[in-house]
């Protein structure tokens, strides 16, 4: 939506300040409303995209699990204290909520195999503090 609009601003600002019905002195101010346009979705752009991060991650937090996948799309949080049950695959998660609601946490997400094990040796240790039930799949380690 924030890409759309400021799409649209720049369409409008651009508009504005090439039109050929502006005066001299109205069309600085055009052009300076089409710089901030264009400087807003620059912004925009590189808020949005990977140039300084990956934009798909899974992060394990004491407090929560955290999934988002891909440019523009929303984070999904689990509260951890709303956790039922996590069963742990190979390259997944599936947790269950209480309110039988489950996220799948794919773990192709993360690189590297390490980062997994982490990810799955977090998801353990929160098991045994918070008692909510773990099975896992075989090949886990």
């Amino acid at each position: 939506m924030q890409l759309t609009l400021t799409l649209l601003w720049l369409v409008w600002a651009a508009l504005l300040a090439f039109s050929d019905t502006t005066t001299t002195s109205e069309s600085y101010l055009f052009y300076a409303f089409f710089g901030l346009a264009v400087a807003f979705f620059v912004y925009v752009i590189l808020q949005n995209t990977s140039i300084f991060g990956f934009q798909s991650y899974i992060e394990v937090t004491p407090e929560y699990l955290v999934r988002k996948h891909g440019v523009f799309r929303p984070k999904h949080v689990v509260a951890i204290p709303n956790i039922k049950a996590v069963h742990i695959t190979p390259l997944a998660l599936r947790v269950t909520e209480k309110d039988e609601t489950q996220t799948y946490f794919d773990l192709k997400q993360v690189r590297k195999r390490r980062d997994q094990m982490k990810i799955k040796n977090k998801v353990r240790d929160l098991a045994a503090k918070h008692g909510f039930e773990l099975t896992e799949a075989n090949g886990n380690h």
